[in-house]
Parts: C-alpha cells; structure tokens; sequence
C-alpha cells in the first residue's frame, strides 16, 4: 500500500527498541500512529515527537486494549497497519540449581505464563481487535485493506538455554501466521512476521560495552548488533510491497544461535 497521510497504523511496544523505531518510520511518510505502550512517560513523548497519539495499553488486557482501539479510531480512524512489537524476554532453565546448594529447584511457571502471555496471547488479543475493524474498510488496489506485522526471534527457531518459554511464546508466534493470514485472505488483509536476532534494545543497551561487543562479534556479517531502524525499514517494506503476504523474514545478518 502507498504510504501516507490517509493510513493510519497501531505500533505496540512503541515507547522504545523496535517499536518506537517502527512508528517514527511509518510517521515519516505521512502514516498517522497510535503509539501503544505501558510506558505513560516514554510513550506520549514518542507520540507527541511524531505528531501521533498515545495510549496506555497492556496487551495481556481484554479491557485495555479495547479502550486503546477505540481511542486510536477516535483519533485517527480504522487502522490498516498494526505492527506488534510489545514483549518481553525472561530465561530460566527448565530444572534449575540453588546457587547456595547446589539442589536442583523447580521451574518458576508463572514466568512462563507471563511470556505466553504477553508474547504470543498479546499478539493474538491485537490481531483479532484490529483484524475485526480491517474487514470493514474499503479495498485499495488488489482489494489490499490492512497490513499485520508481527514480531518473533530467531529464538523461535533456535532458542538458547534457559530460553523454553521465551522460545515456545516467539515460535508460537510464528507458526500462527501462516493460519491467521489464510484466515483473513479473502477480506485483503496480510500477515508477516519479522525474526530479529541480536538488536541493540534498551535490555540490551544496558549490557556492559564489552558485553555488547562479544555479542556483536558473533554475527556472520556485519559483525554488530542490529539497529532498530533496520527492523523499521523491514516493517515499512513489508507495508508498501502487497505482494508479501504470509512470510517471515529473518532480520539477523546470518547468525545461528549457539546453545549459550
């Protein structure tokens, strides 16, 4: 689809990392965006620097979400780009050790839990509000009338130690793609899905430098931590070539996750 002033995009996770590289992209070409966070401060400085508009919205919430929406649609109109990009990372091995002991300790579920979700359920809980409102609109050329882009890893294809529930919630991600954009096929609506590797996030930014070096070297070419307008410029492709419809991409400069 062209990108301009008569589309509007939802971007979750917008207050910062991809996302916020995502909906200063989209706002670059004209797009109105719904910048949707949990981060009240960081989220309506990102909407008030593009020129959009900001929700509080926790996606693992029926209620929360609806009222973004509703507030999104007051604002700009239906949505025909959502780009989802809220989520989180936690790691624990699936039989744990004391550190003062030594015995092994159970998993700790409810961080599991957490990471389906607000990774995999999230995602879902966005598509099916915004999908519902895409069916409606009229069709642009091809009878195209929305763009959903999700966001997995690369550990959904090859998750570390420690990475069981990060990896399940990111692959279950992915693999529902294929179904949803079949799904939604015949009302014009596509669905992607962008695999990022090794991206310089805030939780990554924290690391110590020489942290952030060793994890760069490990990329085949080039040899650094993705940059989050890299994942921006993807996104933005994906939404002006109508052609790409059920794909995934990974975004990783060729690195294979070793075990550790």
């Amino acid at each position: 689809m062209k990108l301009d002033t008569s589309i509007s995009a939802i971007v979750t996770g917008a207050a910062s990392g991809l996302g916020e590289a995502t909906a200063r992209a989209l706002a670059a070409r004209g797009v109105k965006v719904a910048v949707f966070d949990r981060d009240p401060n960081k989220g309506a400085q990102v909407a008030s620097e593009i020129g959009g508009m900001f929700a509080e919205v926790d996606v693992t919430s029926d209620a929360a979400v609806e009222a973004g929406f509703a507030a999104a649609r007051a604002a700009h109109g239906q949505e025909r780009i959502l780009v989802n990009c809220a989520g989180i990372v936690n790691a624990a091995k699936t039989v744990g050790r004391d550190k003062a002991t030594g015995a092994p300790k159970p998993y700790p579920i409810q961080q599991f839990e957490l990471a389906v979700q607000i990774n995999l359920i999230g995602t879902f809980r966005m598509i099916a509000h915004s999908a519902l409102g895409m069916v409606g609109l009229d069709p642009l050329e091809d009878g195209e009338r929305g763009l959903i882009v999700n966001t997995a890893s690369v550990a959904a294809q090859d998750g570390q130690i420690g990475q069981a529930a990060y990896s399940a919630s990111k692959a279950g991600v992915l693999g529902m793609a294929l179904p949803i954009a079949r799904d939604l096929m015949n009302d014009g609506i596509r669905v992607n899905t962008i695999l990022p590797g090794v991206f310089k996030t805030p939780m990554v930014a924290g690391m110590p430098q020489n942290v952030q070096d060793a994890l760069g070297a490990q990329v085949p070419f080039p040899k650094r931590l993705g940059q989050a307008e890299e994942y921006a410029r993807l996104a933005v492709f994906m939404a002006e070539n109508p052609y790409i419809n059920a794909e995934d991409v990974r975004l990783d400069g060729g690195i294979r996750m070793a075990p550790r």
